[in-house]
Formats: structure tokens, C-alpha cells, sequence
């Protein structure tokens, strides 16, 4: 048992062995010619200098926090912290670093067609998951083994927290301004080149298409890589730290290595383990995607997971045969199978999430197909449509989490045996805490196949901007849109985990409080206290306020980068009938993208962050606080589902549409799904992704700083 930690880092330095090798593989490929290279290195240059920005930016931030952290809590855990943001911005910027050298590779592979191209996305792609997961796992387990293995500090478990508040400090920031970024210059360039000027998309001759293309990878990329990350990272500390905090275990003799020794180690490394078998998994899965001959987008599908698919499969295995192997004393444990059952379960329920989000996103399917439908009576009724279905998207993606929630708990409640519920152990909720790593267990071939879309997207591009044959541009919109499902099927996992971990941080926040202020019943959430009830209020309302900010700073973007765009076709003389060797400013708009993403997403990303440190040291702040957390959580799941989903369906529609559809592109009916899509835009690459961060990023801060606002001023 005492081996899983560092089984679990070699597993992860494997990881990032591989994400060298396919770096290798990536770069070895050839980028094509003069004019490719040229638009290639422009992409990158621009996102290297956003990121450069955005990351001065959140140091300043991370700063003042581990200093905060450093003065309340302790030293050890400010250090956890900042390791934490420093892996997380480390992981974005060498994947966005890869995905930018990917995309011209990815456009001249797709002269000999998709059979060349898909894997070298998926490659490019797998250098982001493979770092994203490998990192992660990595500094967690030199944490913990550092921290409580080794040094065994006395707030050992609240300094590995502290690793993922760090986290989620770099996704939070990432996220909102990336999106931000991202979707300015993406409304811009569709308004007014396809709508206005009747070009199209990543035309040349359009101001905004580079900085659209930077967006994709500062957003899709650096973004949800650093999103992924935070998720990863605190599906495996959530039931560390409510093992930790429920059983009152300290890194000493006394605590993990006590009488009751061998089911606290085992509680405590089962996620770990999880994670080696889900990483193991991975690996061997990233192996097996091929592109085959055809551009149809169902025999690409099964292309790209077929890794996914055997992954997953591994992992059941694997997990089976940890959970006998770890919780076979039968002092403590009932039936083993239960807590495999609760993995099983979660991994199971990802699945569902992330298929539920394929139905509503992928033109294979009724949903894309009606919103394409209802754009033949122009953009209020795609719109229509598109909220529609998107809400819909939430009952459905409700209804299978409270069934993976469900089995989850019934594994815990029949694994944990009678010694350790007699100590307060609440072994349902350890199971949902497990389905959530159950969820992300095969992060690394998860995000590959996320971070393939922005590779394939800007492939496209690409192919556009050099001018290439039409056949070129046909092999990487079949690519470009199973990217887009890809995305929100990611996005599924992703929230589905947020859920399940934010609820399992939850419990441990209420044992953290008890813990701090010696068993005194500082926090009681029955809905007829008055504190709880208005922060539950509070809490439902801070998601829509999240979401509000975050839409309306990219339509500010967004606006000016429309004046931008009408302003160089206004004003250089021959640009929009494309006369030979006259071009756009493109680095105007990449810099009006910069500005405004780094300035607008200030106070969205702080609010997830002081209100509840605001929330929490007033009097009587504790209740109000778990009324709060409880509330973000419920709303927050179902807008993120909604919002991407929603988005995702748009976007689709409308590539429905320019396959040949309803009048194929430039007809009113692709008008009407262009002004869709922009809409849909800032929902499922701003707003909703964020959402998932949002709600344990409030839950995580609440964590950590539990026994400060216990002993804090008005306590």
C-alpha cells in the first residue's frame, strides 16, 4: 500500500515521457510551404504573447494569495500553492506551444488526406493531455509524498489542498481569459466578414482571422488544458482531504500509521491508485488512434476514441483488481467490490455525460439538425431552438448524474465496514468523492482528444489563408467538426467531475470547521437557519452574475474588434476585394483581443475567490457560507451544461448548414445560423466552461481557509 504514491509518480513521469516523444513525432512532420510557415508562426507568436501578458497578469494575483495563505494557514501550504499555479500555467503554455506547430503540420498531412492528418493532430493534441495529466499527478504525489510521507508537517493534508487551490487559481484566470480573448475575435471576424462582407471563414483578407485563430489555441487550448488540469488534480485530493478531515488523521505515527493504520492508507491511496491504472490506460490508448481513407465524420469518430474507449476499459480492470487488493481487511471493510463499483460507476456516468453532450452537439443527431431547420425563418428562431435544446440537455445530463451519484454512494455505503463508520466515516460520500477521478481517470487520452478540435480548427484555417485546394479545406472541416463535438464531450467529463468533487470537498469543508473549532457545531445547514438560506440565495445568484459579467465583457471585446474589421476594409484600399500584396493589419486586432480579455477578466475570476473569504470571516459567516457553496453547486452544474451544450449546437448547425444544407453557405438560412453561432460563441468556449471552475474554486478556497474563519475576528 505504502508503494501506490510512487507507483503513481512513475506513472505520471511516464506520461510526460510520452508527451516528449509525440512532441518529437509532431515536429518531425512537415509544415508545409513559405506562406503556411509564415501564418504558423504568426499564430503562435500571438498567443505566446497573450499568454506571456495573462500570466504576469495572475502571478500578481497568486502572490497576494500565498501570502494570504502563508499568514492564515502556513508556510508549507503557500509553497503547495504556488506549485500548484506554476504546474497548471506550465501545462498550458507547452501545449498551446505544440498545438500552434501542429496546425500547419496537421493542413499539409491533409493534402494526402485524413488518414496522414487526424493523427497528427490527435498527437499534437496528446502533448497537451499527457502534460496536463502527467504534471498534475506528478506534483501531486511529490506533495504528498514530500508533506506527509517524508517531512509529515502537522497541517499536512491542508497543504496538499492548498496544491489545488493553486490549481484552480491558473484555471479560473485561463479559462475566463481565454474565452474572452477567444470569442472577441471569433464574433468579430464571422459578423463581419461572413455576414457584412460575404466572405469566407479564415478568409485572407479578413483583420480578424489570425487573432480568431490565436484564440483557439489561447482558449482551447492553454485554457482548457489548465481547466483539465484543476479538475484532475482535485478529483483525487477531494477524497484525500474528506478521508483526512473526516477520520481526524494527522502525518504522524498517531494518525496514518496509527492501530487503525491500514484503513486509513488504504482510503488515502485508492485515488491514487486509480489515477496510476487510469494514466497506464491512457498511455496504451493513445496508441491506438488511426486515421482511416474516409472524411465521414462518424468513421473519424470512431477513430478518435477507440484510444478513449480502451482506456476506459483498462481502467475497469485495473480498478477491480486495486480495490481487492487494498480493502481486503475485513476490520474495516465490508465488500471491496463496492468502492470498485463507485469508480466503475463514476467512469460509466462521465461517459453518459459526455454522449448526452454528443447527442446535442453532433449534426448526426436530431437537435443540430431542427436548430439548422428553424434558421430557414431567420436567427430568433435558431436562437430559439438552440436554448431549447440546450436546457433540455440539462434534465438529461441531471437525470444521469443523480443515477451515477446514486451507485456511487450505494458502492461506498457497501464497501466501508462498521469500524470505521463507528469513527464517523461516511463511506457514501468517499464514493462519490471516488467517481469523480472514476470520471477522469483517462485525463491524459480525455484532453488529447479535446485539444485535437483547436489543432484541426486552425488547420483549417490555415489551408484557407495559404489558398489551398478545396480538397484540402474539405479534409480539415471534417476534422474541424467532430472537434467541435469532441469539445463538449470533454466538457461533459469535466463538469460531471466538477459536481461530484465540489460535493465530496463539501463534506470536507464541514469536518475541517468541526475539526478547527474542537467538535463545536459551528456549521448547521438546516434550511430554516436564516444565515444558510440567504447564502443558499446567494450562492444560486453568483452563477448567473458570473456568467452575466463574462458574456458582456466578450460582446465589449467583440465590438471593438467589429469597428476594427469595418475600419480596414473602410479604409485599405483594395483589402476586401483582395487585390495581390495588399493585407490586413492583423496584429491590430490581435492586440485589441489582449487588452481586452487581460482587463475584462479581473472581476470574474476574483469574485470566485473573495466572496467567499468575504463570506466566511463575517459573524455568523460559516452558515451563510455552506448555504453559499451549496447553492453555486446546483446552479453552476446546470448552467455550464446548458451553456455548452447550447453553444456547441449552434456552432454545428450552422457547419451543417455550409456542408450543403438549407442553402449552403451565403444563403440567409447560413446567415441566420452564423448570428446563431455568435451568440452560442461566449456560452460554450467562455461562460459555461468556466462555470465548472467557478463552483470548486469557491469550494476549494472555503476548504483551505476553514480554520481561519474559525479563529477568525468575528468567529
Amino acid at each position: 500500500m505504502g508503494a501506490v504514491p510512487y507507483l503513481a509518480l512513475v506513472s505520471a513521469l511516464a506520461a510526460l515521457g510520452l508527451a516528449g516523444f509525440f512532441y518529437t513525432d509532431v515536429k518531425k512532420a512537415s509544415p508545409g510551404n513559405e506562406r503556411m510557415q509564415f501564418l504558423m508562426n504568426e499564430i503562435q507568436s500571438g498567443a505566446r504573447a497573450f499568454l506571456k501578458q495573462e500570466y504576469t497578469w495572475v502571478a500578481g494575483f497568486v502572490a497576494v494569495l500565498a501570502i494570504l495563505i502563508a499568514a492564515l494557514i502556513s508556510i508549507p501550504a503557500a509553497i503547495t500553492y504556488v506549485l500548484g499555479a506554476l504546474l497548471s500555467a506550465l501545462a498550458g503554455y507547452a501545449g498551446m506551444t505544440v498545438a500552434t506547430m501542429a496546425n500547419a503540420r496537421t493542413t499539409e498531412a491533409a493534402k494526402e488526406g485524413p488518414a496522414k492528418a487526424l493523427p497528427i493532430a490527435f498527437r499534437g493534441g496528446a502533448v497537451m493531455g499527457f502534460s496536463v495529466a502527467g504534471l498534475a499527478l506528478a506534483g501531486l504525489m511529490v506533495v504528498y509524498i514530500l508533506f506527509v510521507l517524508v517531512i509529515k508537517v502537522d497541517d499536512a493534508f491542508e497543504v496538499v489542498t492548498a496544491f489545488g487551490l493553486g490549481a484552480s487559481s491558473i484555471a479560473l484566470f485561463s479559462r475566463v481569459g481565454g474565452g474572452i480573448f477567444t470569442k472577441a475575435a471569433d464574433v468579430g471576424a464571422d459578423l463581419v466578414g461572413k455576414v457584412e462582407a460575404g466572405i469566407p471563414e479564415d478568409d485572407p483578407r479578413n483583420p480578424a482571422t489570425i487573432a480568431d485563430n490565436v484564440g483557439d489555441n489561447v482558449g482551447d487550448v492553454a485554457g482548457m488544458g489548465a481547466d483539465l488540469f484543476e479538475s484532475y488534480a482535485g478529483s483525487i485530493i477531494a477524497p484525500v482531504a474528506l478521508t483526512a478531515f473526516s477520520l481526524g488523521l494527522i502525518a504522524d505515527s498517531t494518525g496514518v500509521d496509527g492501530p487503525d493504520g491500514a484503513g486509513n492508507i488504504s482510503l488515502l491511496v485508492f485515488p491514487m491508485f486509480v489515477a496510476f491504472v487510469g494514466m497506464i490506460s491512457s498511455i496504451v490508448g493513445s496508441f491506438l488512434v488511426k486515421g482511416g481513407t474516409s472524411t465521414d465524420t462518424k468513421a473519424l469518430s470512431r477513430a478518435l476514441h477507440m484510444g478513449t474507449n480502451v482506456a476506459m476499459g483498462l481502467t475497469v480492470v485495473g480498478t477491480l483488481i486495486g480495490a481487492f487488493w487494498l480493502f481486503n481487511d475485513s476490520a474495516y471493510f465490508d465488500n471491496p467490490l463496492g468502492l470498485a463499483i463507485s469508480v466503475i460507476g463514476g467512469l460509466i456516468a462521465g461517459w453518459a455525460l459526455g454522449k448526452t453532450a454528443e447527442y446535442y452537439t453532433s449534426d448526426h443527431f436530431n437537435p443540430v439538425r431542427q436548430i439548422a431547420a428553424q434558421s430557414e425563418t431567420g436567427p430568433a428562431t435558431t436562437i430559439l431552438k438552440g436554448i431549447s435544446a440546450g436546457m433540455v440537455s440539462v434534465a438529461a445530463s441531471v437525470l444521469l448524474l443523480l443515477l451515477g451519484i446514486g451507485i456511487a454512494y450505494w458502492g461506498g455505503e457497501l464497501a466501508v465496514g462498521d469500524g470505521l463508520i463507528d469513527r464517523g466515516f461516511d463511506g457514501g460520500i468517499y464514493g462519490i468523492a471516488v467517481a469523480a477521478i472514476g470520471m477522469l481517470a483517462t485525463t491524459g487520452v480525455v484532453v488529447s482528444v479535446d485539444a485535437y478540435g483547436p489543432i484541426a480548427d486552425n488547420a483549417g484555417g490555415i489551408a484557407e489563408m495559404a489558398e489551398l485546394d478545396p480538397s484540402v479545406r474539405e479534409v480539415t472541416d471534417a476534422l474541424d467538426s467532430l472537434g467541435n463535438t469532441t469539445a463538449a464531450v470533454a466538457k461533459g467529463f469535466a463538469v460531471g467531475s466538477a459536481a461530484l468533487t465540489a460535493l465530496a470537498l463539501f463534506k470536507s469543508f464541514e469536518f475541517a470547521i468541526s475539526a478547527a473549532s474542537d467538535g463545536e457545531i459551528l456549521l448547521d445547514l438546516d434550511i430554516g437557519n436564516i444565515e444558510v438560506f440567504l447564502g443558499l440565495f446567494a450562492g444560486a445568484m453568483l452563477p448567473f452574475l458570473f456568467a452575466a459579467l463574462t458574456i458582456d465583457a466578450v460582446g465589449r471585446a467583440a465590438n471593438k474588434m467589429i469597428e476594427e474589421v469595418r475600419r480596414q476594409f473602410r479604409e485599405i484600399p483594395g483589402l476586401r476585394e483582395g487585390k495581390p500584396g495588399v493585407v490586413p493589419d492583423s496584429a491590430k486586432c490581435v492586440a485589441i483581443s489582449t487588452q481586452a480579455s487581460l482587463r475584462e477578466m479581473a472581476v470574474p475570476g476574483a469574485l470566485a475567490v473573495v466572496v467567499p473569504l468575504i463570506i466566511g470571516f463575517l459573524p455568523n459567516g460559516i452558515n451563510a457560507l455552506g448555504g453559499f457553496l451549496a447553492g453555486a453547486l446546483v446552479t453552476g452544474f446546470a448552467m455550464a451544461i446548458f451553456m455548452a451544450n447550447a453553444g456547441g449546437a449552434w456552432d454545428n448547425a450552422k457547419k451543417y448548414i455550409e456542408s450543403g444544407h438549407h442553402g449552403g453557405k451565403g444563403s440567409d438560412p447560413h446567415k441566420a445560423a452564423v448570428v446563431g453561432d455568435t451568440v452560442g460563441d461566449p456560452f460554450k468556449d467562455t461562460s459555461g466552461p468556466s462555470m465548472n471552475i467557478l463552483i470548486k474554486v469557491m469550494t476549494i478556497v472555503s476548504l483551505v481557509f476553514a480554520s481561519a474563519f474559525v479563529s477568525g475576528p468575528f468567529a
